[in-house]
Protein backbone atom coordinates (compact mmCIF):
# COMPACT_ATOMS: atom_id res chain seq x y z
CA UNK A 1 0.00 0.00 0.00
CA UNK A 2 2.59 2.41 0.67
CA UNK A 3 4.62 1.91 -2.67
CA UNK A 4 1.22 2.73 -4.54
CA UNK A 5 1.06 5.40 -2.52
CA UNK A 6 4.25 6.93 -3.41
CA UNK A 7 4.34 6.07 -6.73
CA UNK A 8 0.88 7.61 -6.68
CA UNK A 9 2.33 10.86 -5.22
CA UNK A 10 5.20 10.92 -7.34
CA UNK A 11 2.86 10.52 -10.76
CA UNK A 12 0.61 13.51 -9.59
CA UNK A 13 3.53 15.64 -8.63
CA UNK A 14 4.01 19.01 -11.13
CA UNK A 15 6.81 18.49 -13.65
CA UNK A 16 9.74 21.27 -13.36
CA UNK A 17 11.24 22.29 -16.48
CA UNK A 18 14.23 25.00 -16.90
CA UNK A 19 13.96 27.18 -19.93
CA UNK A 20 17.29 28.44 -21.36
CA UNK A 21 17.57 31.08 -23.77
CA UNK A 22 20.14 31.48 -26.31
CA UNK A 23 19.67 34.31 -28.43
CA UNK A 24 21.78 36.13 -30.63
CA UNK A 25 25.05 35.89 -32.23
CA UNK A 26 27.56 33.73 -31.01
CA UNK A 27 31.11 35.03 -30.56
CA UNK A 28 33.40 36.36 -27.27
CA UNK A 29 32.71 39.54 -25.73
CA UNK A 30 29.81 40.61 -23.10
CA UNK A 31 27.26 41.54 -25.75
CA UNK A 32 27.32 38.13 -27.57
CA UNK A 33 26.74 34.69 -26.65
CA UNK A 34 29.08 32.59 -25.17
CA UNK A 35 30.32 30.05 -22.85
CA UNK A 36 31.27 32.58 -20.50
CA UNK A 37 28.59 34.88 -20.45
CA UNK A 38 26.17 31.21 -19.57
CA UNK A 39 28.50 30.30 -17.01
CA UNK A 40 25.93 31.49 -14.40
CA UNK A 41 22.62 30.28 -15.90
CA UNK A 42 24.91 26.88 -16.45
CA UNK A 43 25.94 26.86 -12.84
CA UNK A 44 22.70 27.51 -11.87
CA UNK A 45 20.81 24.68 -13.71
CA UNK A 46 23.65 21.83 -12.85
CA UNK A 47 22.45 22.73 -9.41
CA UNK A 48 19.01 22.14 -9.72
CA UNK A 49 19.46 19.65 -11.71
CA UNK A 50 17.93 16.75 -9.29
CA UNK A 51 14.64 19.51 -9.08
CA UNK A 52 13.96 19.29 -12.92
CA UNK A 53 12.47 16.78 -14.83
CA UNK A 54 13.71 18.56 -18.65
CA UNK A 55 15.43 21.08 -20.15
CA UNK A 56 14.00 23.47 -22.91
CA UNK A 57 16.06 25.35 -25.11
CA UNK A 58 14.72 28.84 -26.74
CA UNK A 59 17.19 29.47 -29.68
CA UNK A 60 17.39 32.49 -32.07
CA UNK A 61 20.50 32.62 -33.27
CA UNK A 62 22.71 33.10 -37.14
CA UNK A 63 25.48 31.28 -35.59
CA UNK A 64 28.94 32.83 -34.90
CA UNK A 65 31.91 31.12 -33.21
CA UNK A 66 32.49 27.61 -34.18
CA UNK A 67 34.10 27.44 -30.83
CA UNK A 68 31.79 29.11 -28.72
CA UNK A 69 28.84 27.01 -30.05
CA UNK A 70 30.40 23.76 -29.32
CA UNK A 71 31.19 24.51 -25.89
CA UNK A 72 27.82 25.80 -24.70
CA UNK A 73 26.39 22.60 -26.38
CA UNK A 74 28.99 19.78 -24.75
CA UNK A 75 27.87 21.61 -21.35
CA UNK A 76 24.46 21.06 -22.06
CA UNK A 77 24.81 18.08 -22.66
CA UNK A 78 26.94 16.88 -19.54
CA UNK A 79 24.24 18.67 -17.45
CA UNK A 80 21.22 16.60 -19.45
CA UNK A 81 23.90 13.28 -19.01
CA UNK A 82 24.88 13.69 -15.51
CA UNK A 83 21.02 14.19 -14.20
CA UNK A 84 18.99 11.69 -17.26
CA UNK A 85 17.47 15.23 -18.51
CA UNK A 86 15.30 15.10 -22.18
CA UNK A 87 16.63 18.64 -23.54
CA UNK A 88 14.34 20.19 -25.93
CA UNK A 89 15.17 22.96 -28.36
CA UNK A 90 12.09 25.68 -29.92
CA UNK A 91 13.73 27.82 -32.40
CA UNK A 92 12.38 31.13 -33.17
CA UNK A 93 13.52 33.46 -35.76
CA UNK A 94 16.88 31.10 -37.03
CA UNK A 95 18.36 28.59 -36.16
CA UNK A 96 21.29 28.87 -38.46
CA UNK A 97 25.18 27.40 -38.44
CA UNK A 98 26.24 27.65 -34.69
CA UNK A 99 22.74 28.30 -33.84
CA UNK A 100 21.47 25.28 -35.48
CA UNK A 101 24.52 23.15 -33.72
CA UNK A 102 23.26 24.42 -30.14
CA UNK A 103 19.85 23.11 -30.99
CA UNK A 104 21.79 20.00 -31.88
CA UNK A 105 22.12 19.71 -28.17
CA UNK A 106 18.58 18.92 -27.70
CA UNK A 107 17.28 15.28 -27.95
CA UNK A 108 14.05 16.93 -30.44
CA UNK A 109 13.91 20.30 -32.04
CA UNK A 110 11.19 22.50 -33.37
CA UNK A 111 10.81 25.16 -34.95
CA UNK A 112 7.55 27.67 -35.90
CA UNK A 113 6.41 27.68 -39.72
CA UNK A 114 8.23 31.04 -40.64
CA UNK A 115 11.68 29.60 -38.99
CA UNK A 116 14.98 29.13 -40.54
CA UNK A 117 17.18 26.09 -39.68
CA UNK A 118 20.51 24.90 -40.90
CA UNK A 119 23.72 26.51 -42.76
CA UNK A 120 25.74 23.43 -41.90
CA UNK A 121 28.81 25.50 -42.99
CA UNK A 122 31.90 27.61 -42.15
CA UNK A 123 32.81 30.88 -43.21
CA UNK A 124 34.85 33.51 -43.21
CA UNK A 125 34.74 37.12 -44.67
CA UNK A 126 36.63 40.12 -44.36
CA UNK A 127 37.56 43.04 -46.39
CA UNK A 128 41.16 43.98 -48.73
CA UNK A 129 42.48 47.80 -48.63
CA UNK A 130 45.50 46.88 -50.89
CA UNK A 131 44.45 49.40 -53.49
CA UNK A 132 43.00 52.11 -51.04
CA UNK A 133 46.52 52.49 -48.97
CA UNK A 134 47.73 52.89 -52.72
CA UNK A 135 45.38 55.63 -53.88
CA UNK A 136 46.13 57.84 -50.54
CA UNK A 137 49.84 57.09 -50.04
CA UNK A 138 50.11 55.25 -47.51
CA UNK A 139 53.19 52.43 -47.02
CA UNK A 140 52.12 49.49 -44.88
CA UNK A 141 54.74 48.15 -42.18
CA UNK A 142 54.99 45.04 -40.84
CA UNK A 143 57.74 43.02 -39.15
CA UNK A 144 57.43 39.38 -37.93
CA UNK A 145 59.74 36.57 -36.66
CA UNK A 146 57.83 33.86 -38.80
CA UNK A 147 57.21 33.97 -41.97
CA UNK A 148 53.58 33.10 -41.50
CA UNK A 149 52.79 35.73 -38.80
CA UNK A 150 50.96 37.93 -41.21
CA UNK A 151 48.59 35.98 -42.96
CA UNK A 152 45.33 37.27 -44.34
CA UNK A 153 46.64 40.81 -44.05
CA UNK A 154 43.86 43.34 -45.30
CA UNK A 155 46.53 45.39 -46.40
CA UNK A 156 48.20 43.14 -48.20
CA UNK A 157 47.57 41.36 -51.55
CA UNK A 158 46.24 38.29 -50.84
CA UNK A 159 48.48 34.96 -50.85
CA UNK A 160 46.95 31.76 -52.48
CA UNK A 161 48.99 29.92 -49.71
CA UNK A 162 47.28 31.76 -46.93
CA UNK A 163 44.14 31.28 -48.87
CA UNK A 164 44.81 27.70 -48.83
CA UNK A 165 45.26 27.28 -45.55
CA UNK A 166 42.33 29.04 -43.86
CA UNK A 167 40.19 26.50 -46.21
CA UNK A 168 41.77 23.50 -44.95
CA UNK A 169 41.14 25.04 -41.41
CA UNK A 170 37.46 25.56 -42.41
CA UNK A 171 37.24 22.28 -44.02
CA UNK A 172 38.49 20.55 -40.48
CA UNK A 173 35.60 22.54 -38.40
CA UNK A 174 32.84 21.30 -41.15
CA UNK A 175 33.46 18.22 -40.63
CA UNK A 176 33.18 18.37 -36.76
CA UNK A 177 29.85 20.25 -37.63
CA UNK A 178 28.75 17.53 -39.68
CA UNK A 179 30.03 14.84 -37.19
CA UNK A 180 28.17 16.65 -34.39
CA UNK A 181 25.05 16.66 -36.75
CA UNK A 182 24.81 13.36 -37.61
CA UNK A 183 25.94 11.94 -34.29
CA UNK A 184 22.88 13.86 -32.41
CA UNK A 185 20.36 13.71 -35.56
CA UNK A 186 21.31 10.21 -36.43
CA UNK A 187 18.46 8.40 -38.41
CA UNK A 188 16.18 11.13 -38.62
CA UNK A 189 18.87 13.13 -41.54
CA UNK A 190 17.46 12.52 -44.70
CA UNK A 191 21.11 12.73 -46.14
CA UNK A 192 20.58 14.99 -49.31
CA UNK A 193 23.17 16.36 -51.49
CA UNK A 194 22.72 20.03 -49.89
CA UNK A 195 22.19 18.95 -46.38
CA UNK A 196 25.95 20.04 -45.54
CA UNK A 197 26.51 22.63 -48.23
CA UNK A 198 25.76 25.62 -45.79
CA UNK A 199 22.33 25.63 -47.58
CA UNK A 200 19.18 26.43 -44.85
CA UNK A 201 15.53 26.14 -45.10
CA UNK A 202 12.01 27.28 -43.50
CA UNK A 203 11.03 24.71 -41.03
CA UNK A 204 8.49 23.13 -43.06
CA UNK A 205 11.27 22.38 -45.20
CA UNK A 206 13.66 21.45 -42.49
CA UNK A 207 11.73 18.59 -41.06
CA UNK A 208 11.48 16.93 -44.21
CA UNK A 209 15.16 16.54 -44.52
CA UNK A 210 15.17 15.52 -40.36
CA UNK A 211 17.37 18.91 -39.17
CA UNK A 212 14.13 19.27 -36.56
CA UNK A 213 11.01 16.94 -35.13
CA UNK A 214 8.27 19.02 -35.72
CA UNK A 215 6.67 23.09 -36.21
CA UNK A 216 5.67 23.40 -32.19
CA UNK A 217 5.79 26.61 -30.21
CA UNK A 218 7.56 26.18 -26.77
CA UNK A 219 5.16 27.10 -23.78
CA UNK A 220 1.60 25.09 -25.50
CA UNK A 221 4.14 22.08 -26.57
CA UNK A 222 5.59 22.30 -22.83
CA UNK A 223 2.38 22.11 -21.14
CA UNK A 224 0.63 19.61 -23.39
CA UNK A 225 3.36 16.97 -23.00
CA UNK A 226 4.05 17.75 -19.24
CA UNK A 227 0.49 18.99 -17.55
CA UNK A 228 -1.27 22.63 -17.29
CA UNK A 229 0.45 22.89 -14.07
CA UNK A 230 4.19 22.22 -15.13
CA UNK A 231 6.71 24.18 -13.74
CA UNK A 232 8.47 26.59 -16.31
CA UNK A 233 11.47 28.21 -14.60
CA UNK A 234 13.48 30.78 -16.77
CA UNK A 235 17.20 31.17 -16.19
CA UNK A 236 17.81 34.53 -17.77
CA UNK A 237 21.80 35.69 -19.08
CA UNK A 238 22.57 37.75 -15.94
CA UNK A 239 23.53 41.50 -17.06
CA UNK A 240 26.76 42.63 -15.79
CA UNK A 241 26.30 44.96 -13.06
CA UNK A 242 27.99 47.97 -14.24
CA UNK A 243 25.83 48.17 -17.30
CA UNK A 244 22.95 47.64 -15.50
CA UNK A 245 23.56 50.88 -13.79
CA UNK A 246 24.57 53.07 -16.77
CA UNK A 247 23.60 51.27 -19.88
CA UNK A 248 25.08 49.49 -22.30
CA UNK A 249 26.60 52.65 -24.59
CA UNK A 250 28.37 54.18 -21.84
CA UNK A 251 30.61 50.75 -20.95
CA UNK A 252 31.50 50.08 -24.32
CA UNK A 253 34.23 52.18 -27.12
CA UNK A 254 31.97 53.28 -29.27
CA UNK A 255 33.76 52.91 -32.66
CA UNK A 256 34.21 49.25 -31.23
CA UNK A 257 30.47 48.74 -30.84
CA UNK A 258 29.50 49.95 -34.47
CA UNK A 259 31.79 47.68 -36.10
CA UNK A 260 30.44 44.80 -33.62
CA UNK A 261 26.72 45.95 -34.93
CA UNK A 262 27.65 45.87 -38.38
CA UNK A 263 29.24 42.21 -38.15
CA UNK A 264 25.41 41.36 -36.57
CA UNK A 265 23.97 42.92 -39.14
CA UNK A 266 25.13 41.19 -41.70
CA UNK A 267 25.31 38.05 -40.25
CA UNK A 268 21.63 38.46 -39.72
CA UNK A 269 21.00 39.78 -43.13
CA UNK A 270 21.34 36.33 -44.37
CA UNK A 271 18.85 35.47 -43.47
CA UNK A 272 16.42 38.25 -44.27
CA UNK A 273 15.82 39.35 -40.29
Amino acid sequence: MKDFMKKLLKKEKNKNIAIIELKGMIATGSRHLNLSGMIPTLTKLEKMGKKLDAIALIINSPGGSPAQSSLIATRLRYIAEKYQLPIYAFVEDVAASGGYWLACAADEIYGDLNSIIGSIGVISSGFGFVELIDKIGVERRVYTSGKNKSQMDPFRPENPDDIQRIKEIQQEIHEGFIHWVKERRGAKLALGEDLFTGEFWTAAKGKEQGLIDGIAHAYPWLKEKFGDKVNLKTFEKPQPILKKLIGKSQTEDLPKAFVHALQEQKIWSRFNL
